[in-house]
């Protein structure tokens, strides 16, 4: 796949249902556009929580209890992360009225993965960190419904496999191992289709949002390779 440089800082956030292919958008993004990193705030809280840093120690301590992790934690993490990579003021606290003033170099672009997930949570993060572009993906049920049940994993590793367009070597057989693969025990279509609805229902006040702030912009199409190629001209058209 031939790469693009971007002139300017991309902060974004795409939104799709289960099953629309946002992780191999994500990965084709970053794969075409290499300044672009991926900040996913499952993967910081997972990563402090494993370190026993003192977030980390809080959140764990949270989680035991049978509680949601509370937003300003996961804002801490990805704010502590962003400074990290010198991508904002070293200065910047969730707990300031000021936002972040974050970096418009390229460098500093990133798709921001896990968060957030409704309206409230992304005011909070507006205040913090502006995103210039949500991009929200909309594939048919019918088509979401057909990969589902064509999927198969390894269970072991959590490698995937889809009959229709990333076949196994050997029919129901592991590339890498051999061994058998088998169907994940919640990829049933009833399951799915309220797995769907709940989507719909819960993100429409996100989109409603972003919409507001004059960055979201859709796409719609059938399969991956459909979707990509006006991705990746979008993304040339807002910061190339």
């Amino acid at each position: 796949m031939a790469t693009s440089k971007l002139k300017k800082a991309a902060r974004v956030i795409l939104v799709g249902a289960p099953g629309v292919g946002k992780g191999t958008q994500a990965e084709r993004l970053m794969k075409r556009f290499p300044q672009i990193s991926a900040v996913s705030s499952g993967d910081l809280l997972r990563t402090s929580v494993r370190n026993k840093t003192p977030l980390g120690i809080q959140a764990e301590s949270t989680m035991r209890s049978g509680n949601l992790v509370p937003d300003d934690m996961i804002l801490k993490l990805i704010l502590d992360e962003l400074k990290a990579k010198r991508w904002v003021s070293p200065k910047t606290s969730v707990s300031d009225a000021l936002p972040a003033e974050p970096s418009d170099e390229p460098h500093a672009s990133f798709i921001l993965d896990g968060f957030p997930r409704t309206a409230a949570q992304a005011s909070r993060l507006d205040a913090l960190i502006p995103i210039n572009l949500v991009v929200s993906f909309i594939t048919p049920v019918d088509i979401i419904l057909s990969r589902i049940a064509s999927r198969w994993v390894h269970a072991p590793s959590g490698r995937v496999y889809n009959t229709d367009f990333n076949a196994p070597k050997v029919a129901g057989k592991d590339d890498v191992t051999g061994e058998p693969l088998t169907k994940r025990p919640d990829d049933d279509e009833e399951t799915w289709r309220q797995r769907l609805k709940k989507f719909d229902e819960t993100s429409q006040p996100l989109l409603d949002h972003y919409q507001k702030k004059g960055v979201l912009w859709t796409v719609e199409g059938n399969s991956s390779d459909e979707i990509s190629p006006r991705l990746f001209a979008e993304f040339e058209q807002r910061f190339a």
